[in-house]
């Protein structure tokens, strides 16, 4: 099954620009944002939520296939 992430851009009438990612555990996030935070120009603040401060879960599926 698939892990959703959600990135919500919220952009001021003033032009000032905010990045809010919803469903990613750990420090994810800031991999997530990286490109879009060098595009867009000067980082003012940054607030971690709960969800920065949750252990990543990392998902490994290995598939064996046996002959009958």
């Amino acid at each position: 099954m698939a892990v959703k992430h959600e990135l919500e851009i919220v952009i001021s009438p003033s032009g000032e620009i905010q990045l809010k990612v919803k469903g990613m555990a750990g420090d994810g996030c800031l991999e997530l944002t990286k490109a879009l935070e060098e595009e867009l120009g000067l980082v003012l603040e940054r607030e971690k939520t709960s969800e920065y401060y949750q252990a990543a879960v990392d998902v490994e599926e290995t598939v064996t296939v046996g002959e009958d």
